[in-house]
């Protein structure tokens, strides 16, 4: 597991995908990476989370809707309410892509996440906007939540256009040690 130094800074926030956030490596290990913003370094309590996955083996449209429909399965298998699907076509000049909106409810927190599936330099990831509302009962929040930035988080996810490619990125590849309390349950929803 490693921990970064050094900030991963996008152009888009997860929020509105229109302003600069600043996000920091929180938890990786092999392909995946995960990010919240500042002040939410407790990977036992966060609200807004970043999850970027490479898929290595992954290379053309075919097995990227492939891996997307079995991460599907694999939410669905843990009791994930699935939100929305989608899919743009591929076009000319750039591959199929894929959006999966799913909802997890547990006994002490809600989670929501937008999972997009798109080729980066030729390898298959995805880019995973998690948002966390806690407590019990909390369901009616949660639905407030969505129905107030549910939508416009798809679109953005679907739209941006900056994000880093967790093959050849040297901000993954310049990471310290750093030992973190594993988290495998939500880990393995993810991948």
């Amino acid at each position: 597991m490693r921990k970064s130094c050094a900030p991963l800074r996008l152009r888009q926030s997860p929020h509105s995908f229109s302003e600069a956030l600043v996000i920091f490596t929180r938890w990786s290990k092999n392909d995946q990476h995960e990010f919240t913003p500042a002040k939410q370094e407790n990977l036992d309590k966060w609200s807004d989370m970043m999850t970027v996955n490479a898929y290595p083996d992954v290379h053309d449209g075919e097995r990227l809707a492939g891996t997307a429909n079995a991460v599907l399965d694999n939410y669905k298998r843990h009791q994930a309410k699935v939100l929305k699907t989608d899919s743009v076509p591929r076009t000319a000049d750039r591959p199929a892509e894929h959006l999966i909106a799913v909802v997890f409810g547990r006994p002490n927190f809600i989670e929501v996440a937008f999972a997009r599936f798109k080729l980066v330099d030729g390898t298959g990831c995805s880019f995973v906007y998690s948002h966390r509302i806690y407590g019990e009962k909390i369901g009616d929040e949660m639905s407030a939540w969505l129905s107030a930035n549910g939508s416009d988080i798809g679109k953005a996810l679907m739209e941006w256009s900056s994000m880093p490619s967790p093959i050849k990125s040297t901000w993954l590849q310049s990471s310290v040690s750093r030992s973190l309390k594993p988290r495998r349950t939500w880990r393995a929803l993810r991948t």
